[in-house]
């Protein structure tokens, strides 16, 4: 990290992100609700300690909302396509709208039916997919959720961006305690930390991204292609999993693909039209799903008596979040002349910071 970074870190009480988020979007026209639901789950995010799409993309949506490729009040349609599936047409709105409603769907048709499938098209950025997987796990359900994006990943042999990171996330619930979540990009870190680096002056691990010539890079801004899961030896694991997770989320739902999308970051006019894609089970139709959470539980707890103490996935997510209920969510110093800009352009007062 950027030793001025450090200095100069700050932390903000949860609560105080949420109501600037929510002012921020109304600003821009985005109705009550949907504010709420977009803010909320930002912060729930940095909570969670995933700030690569937390409240930092805050500022990028506010962007996009500005230059008119996202739709602050889109009209949502849902066309039921069987008892079981359904379509979502996001008609250009925010994406972590989009996909909640979706996701929502999907856990009331496999309440009804055992196991439920729903497409997005027309959408943009969804933030976390575990947001989305949790939800139907608080539920009582098993969630699983995945999305797509522009090319920002090199195929596996390649050196030349094709696919995003194009990330998946599972969740089953846990008797007495908080979902057990994976939540993971097919890529060796998400481009959105590569962002945060060029911002703050980060450098980038060793191993994850290539320059335009194929050499690696740790240079944020040298990065041309991330690294697929796996990196240089075994990328052929994230590689097909991203494939996969592309003709789910983009050709199935009638999305483009790949290279084929509007770029997050450029071309701000352009709508992206991403996909997602959501399957929710109900684990009472299964022969072992009565008995599912206390399983779970059960598993932690072994996994925790073993040497190293290892944890379920999630866990560590949410020891971030009481962590930073104690002490605030950290706001690097880039990031927070970002929040200045967006208060003044929107006439807000930026939220209630303390330096660290």
């Amino acid at each position: 990290m950027n030793p001025d970074s450090t200095r100069n870190l700050r932390h903000c009480p949860a609560s105080e992100l949420r109501d600037w988020g929510r002012r921020c979007l109304a600003a821009m026209r985005v109705p009550q609700a949907d504010a709420a639901a977009l803010a909320d789950s930002l912060v729930q995010t940095s909570l969670w300690g995933v700030d690569s799409h937390g409240i930092a993309r805050l500022p990028h949506y506010l962007n996009r909302l500005a230059h008119g490729s996202i739709d602050p009040c889109p009209d949502i349609r849902i066309e039921r396509s069987a008892a079981a599936t359904a379509q979502v047409h996001g008609a250009r709105g925010l994406g972590i709208v989009v996909a909640h409603r979706a996701n929502q769907l999907a856990m009331e048709l496999a309440r009804e039916t055992g196991v439920a499938a729903v497409g997005v098209d027309d959408s943009s950025h969804c933030g976390a997919v575990g947001l989305y997987s949790r939800a139907a796990a608080k539920g009582g359900l098993i969630g699983i959720a995945l999305t797509h994006s522009d090319s920002i990943a090199a195929p596996y042999g390649g050196h030349a961006p094709f696919l995003g990171t194009n990330p998946l996330s599972i969740a089953v619930p846990r008797q007495d305690g908080p979902p057990v979540c994976l939540d993971m990009a097919t890529t060796s870190i998400p481009w959105n930390r590569v962002m945060n680096a060029r911002r703050e002056g980060h450098a980038l691990p060793a191993g994850v991204a290539l320059d335009a010539d194929g050499r690696e890079a740790t240079d944020p801004h040298a990065a041309h292609a991330l690294l697929p899961l796996g990196g240089a030896e075994q990328g052929y694991k994230g590689y097909g999993l991203a494939l996969m997770i592309e003709l789910l989320c983009g050709p199935l739902n009638g999305n483009p693909y790949g290279p084929h999308i509007g770029p997050m970051y450029q071309q701000l006019e352009r709508p992206r039209r991403l996909g997602a894609f959501f399957i929710v089970i109900d684990p009472a139709r299964f022969a072992g799903g009565p008995l599912l959470a206390a399983t779970v539980a059960r598993m932690a707890a072994e996994l925790a008596a073993q040497p190293g103490q290892p944890r379920m996935p999630g866990d560590p997510e949410y020891a971030a979040e009481a962590a930073r209920l104690r002490t605030g969510i950290p706001i690097e110093p880039g990031l927070w002349r970002e929040f200045l800009h967006w208060s003044r352009r929107l006439g807000v007062d930026p939220p209630d910071i303390r330096a660290h």
